[in-house]
């Protein structure tokens, strides 16, 4: 798993906060939700990034 992808994966989860940070500051429940579930995928993918180290 190369840096680059750990990289995009960090970014992935900085956006999902910001939305979930711009929902709630708006009100905005839908985005609120949006932000939470990108930040999900992103731990899902950071999880299988720490995986495929462990096993090189």
């Amino acid at each position: 798993m190369g840096l680059d992808d750990k990289i995009k994966h960090g970014a992935e989860e900085a956006s999902g906060k910001a939305k979930e940070a711009y929902g709630k500051a708006t009100n905005d429940e839908e985005r609120e939700a949006e932000g939470k579930a990108q930040q999900s995928s992103a731990n899902l993918k950071q999880a299988g990034d720490d995986v495929k180290d462990a096993f090189r």
